[in-house]
């Protein structure tokens, strides 16, 4: 049930590519959570997604971007602004690719010219995308930028290969530029390490039905549901978490603090 707790706040979504994101479970619950919204994705994603259902849905414009190029997101920053008649308060940076998971090269023996593509969509697009706000003084003071990270980031996971490495590097930008918009504008950064969902990226990793099943038993709570994800972010788009900042926040049922679960190993 909606409790309109977005009322009068607008905010950017980027990468909801289809029913099966995150970033569009986010969407519809900040719309029915009393948002104005504009959506966002690369050209060559939005030829092949659904994103224009979506805004029709929510009734939102959909201003194309490549999140690699200054230049577009600086136009979509400004169109998001001249559309809202204002300033942003939330972002959702929900973007991530690599060419050697989709083609499965081990990490070992990874194609470097696709790790830079890996690198700049996936964490220097959030880079990208910070500076544009600060620099054109795009964000309302306590408003809040969130992006989409994996505990991958701090713990190993073979097969997410060279995607680790983008989500440690995407931390690393939050916390600093929590630190820069926080000390001028009072805006918080934050990254949320969600449990393994089933999304159209998340399907291309090798073995990523197995390890959702795994994850599933190993957490207390199970894993978290994309549903589940939309109202965090939900909640750390809203007033009530206007102190968070600079965290990595998981939000995975438990699965980041075990060690051992008896269900995993039939010893129950």
């Amino acid at each position: 049930m909606a409790h309109n707790i977005l009322k009068g706040k607008n905010g950017i979504i980027f990468g909801a590519l289809d029913e099966h994101s995150l970033a569009w479970h986010v969407a519809e619950t900040c719309h029915a959570e009393g948002a104005k919204l504009v959506l966002t994705n690369a050209p060559v994603a939005m030829r092949f997604g659904k994103i224009n259902e979506l805004a029709e849905k929510i009734n939102s414009p959909v201003i194309p971007a490549d999140a690699t190029s200054n230049e577009d997101l600086d136009k979509l920053v400004e169109g998001a602004m001249t559309h809202f008649g204002g300033k942003i308060d939330f972002i959702l940076h929900s973007i991530g690719m690599s060419v050697n998971v989709r083609k499965e090269i081990p990490y070992t023996r990874i194609n470097h010219e696709f790790m830079h593509k890996t690198l700049d969509v996936s964490a220097m697009s959030f880079h990208r995308v910070c500076q544009s706000l600060y620099n054109k003084e795009a964000m309302n003071e306590w408003g809040s930028i969130v992006a989409l990270t994996y505990i991958a980031a701090q713990r190993v996971f073979p097969d997410y290969s060279e995607m680790a490495d983008s989500k440690a590097l995407l931390e690393s930008f939050a916390r600093s530029f929590g630190y820069h918009f926080g000390i001028r504008d009072k805006v918080r950064v934050n990254t949320i390490s969600q449990s393994p969902t089933l999304t159209t990226a998340g399907s291309g990793v090798k073995g990523f039905e197995d390890f959702q099943k795994y994850a599933n038993t190993l957490s207390p709570l199970g894993n978290a549901s994309a549903d589940d994800f939309a109202n965090y972010c939900v909640s750390m788009f809203s007033d009530y978490t206007r102190m968070v900042t600079m965290q990595n926040l998981f939000h995975d049922g438990g699965f980041s603090f075990m060690g051992v679960n008896p269900e995993v190993i039939n010893i129950a």
